[in-house]
């Protein structure tokens, strides 16, 4: 997933966020969808990057009674198709993030698709597809409704070897993580200061992209929890979760990398880094793909994921997937192309460009291993995958809406407007009322 995969990221979790004041979808048939007789158009929504025009091509070469019509991802669009009864055959969204969509009856059980494929099964899915899953009452378990196409643990490192080595700063262990405590103490030592500007960036945490994702990890990793049992109350005033705004409280303050007060001209940590300026960037393996270019720099490796607590936490902050509208009127049709995108050539492609991990077991021995940076990257991720979890997911809000919260109380604490108690509290009342408005609209 390169820039313009999260950033699209961020745009889907807006179409969960759109899809809130979507009426409740009656039920549809729960077997394997429409059957396709003659001739079927297909409409996908999905990213230019994701579906190209040759892999169209290839797909309808091999399927000469299905067309393709690929519509870009855009969240207002499928907002108004889905209120209308006429969504796209497949769209594109996050793993985490579904559970709106999904409490909705929006999405289509995948299940029945499932059972009946040669070329997709359940058993050979990645955990990280469980965000996908549903069971009425809570995301994580149940029946799935999306399959990721690609995905990284997002808490992982990456630095750049060259700068701590100008600095005297030991290398990062492969096997064995820092804590965030350490982590800190290390990125003041990176950091460079020239007047009034940042030369050097000891850190960067990708602040724009997700709060909620690393946010929770941290929580999880010292045995806590965020929220309630049935997601309808969230709680950031517990000891777990002052830690963790604690620790970003003091990475705002000691200036040793990006925040939304003072962002990167481009809120992406990449150009940074790879001009030599961010030492290290807290990114998922998907980061890699950008350093296999013959003109990128090779100083780099990755790291196991810091820890805040006893227990290593690894989770996908999204998991971008594709998932079928439940009102969608070629199912059968669309699951020939989710089988393809999925477990088929595009899937294969994928694996070998070391844009993030295969959602499927089965290609994970197709991700690149030549550069002396990939065989690094290829053994911190095959070893992050057993610290794999299921982040929470409430139906009852979305996950840019948490987001947003939690910086713009962190910002105030960052200033010494707040204290990190108070940042906490106001958190915590102003995410409930959203979550109890969600629930009474759906019920």
């Amino acid at each position: 997933m390169n820039k313009t995969a999260l950033i699209s990221r961020r745009g889907v979790l807006a179409a969960a966020a759109i899809a809130a004041v979507i009426p409740l979808v009656a039920g549809c048939t729960a077997g394997g969808g429409n059957t396709a007789s003659g001739p079927t158009t297909i409409t996908v929504m999905a990213g230019a990057q994701d579906l190209t025009p040759e892999l169209i091509a290839d797909f309808e070469s091999k399927n000469p009674n299905i067309k393709v019509n690929h519509i870009l991802t855009d969240p207002a669009r499928l907002n108004t198709m889905l209120a209308a009864g006429n969504p796209p055959d497949i769209a594109t969204g996050g793993a985490v993030g579904s559970a709106n969509i999904n409490a909705r009856g929006l999405a289509t059980d995948l299940t029945p698709f499932l059972e009946k494929s040669t070329v997709l099964k359940e058993d050979d899915l990645q955990p990280v597809n469980d965000s996908f899953r549903w069971d009425g009452k809570q995301s994580g378990k149940g029946p799935l409704y999306g399959i990721v196409k690609d995905w990284s643990g997002d808490n992982t490192l990456w630095y750049n070897t060259a700068l701590f080595d100008k600095a005297g700063v030991a290398h990062l262990s492969e096997t064995e993580p820092v804590t965030y405590d350490q982590l800190l103490t290390i990125a003041k030592q990176l950091t460079v200061k020239d007047g009034g500007t940042t030369a050097v960036h000891g850190l960067g945490v990708e602040w724009g992209w997700s709060l909620y994702g690393p946010i929770s990890a941290m929580i999880m990793q010292q045995g806590g929890k965020l929220y309630n049992d049935d997601l309808t109350k969230i709680d950031f005033n517990s000891a777990e979760a002052k830690r963790a705004i604690q620790w970003y409280v003091d990475f705002g303050k000691a200036g040793v990398g990006p925040t939304s007060l003072n962002p990167l001209p481009d809120l992406a940590d990449f150009s940074t880094f790879a001009a030599g300026r961010m030492a290290i960037s807290q990114d998922g393996y998907w980061f890699g793909g950008n350093f296999a270019a013959p003109d990128a720099i090779k100083t780099i490796k990755m790291a196991p994921a810091p820890v805040m607590g006893d227990t290593p936490v690894v989770p996908s902050y999204s998991g971008q997937g594709w998932w079928m509208p439940e009102q969608a009127k070629n199912k059968d049709a669309a699951w020939k192309l989710m089988e393809y995108f999925m477990a088929g050539p595009p899937a294969e492609t994928r694996a070998k460009s070391g844009w993030g991990l295969p959602a499927l077991k089965s290609l994970s021995e197709k991700l690149p291993q030549d550069l002396p940076y990939q065989q690094n990257a290829y053994k911190v991720a095959q070893n992050e995958l057993k610290h794999s979890v299921v982040l929470p997911d409430s139906p009852y809000i979305t996950t840019d809406l948490v987001n947003t919260t939690i910086d713009k109380y962190l910002q105030q604490a960052i200033k010494g407007e707040l204290t990190v108690e108070k940042a906490c509290a106001s958190i915590t009342d102003e995410i409930n009322k959203v979550l109890e408005q969600g629930k009474e609209q759906i019920g």
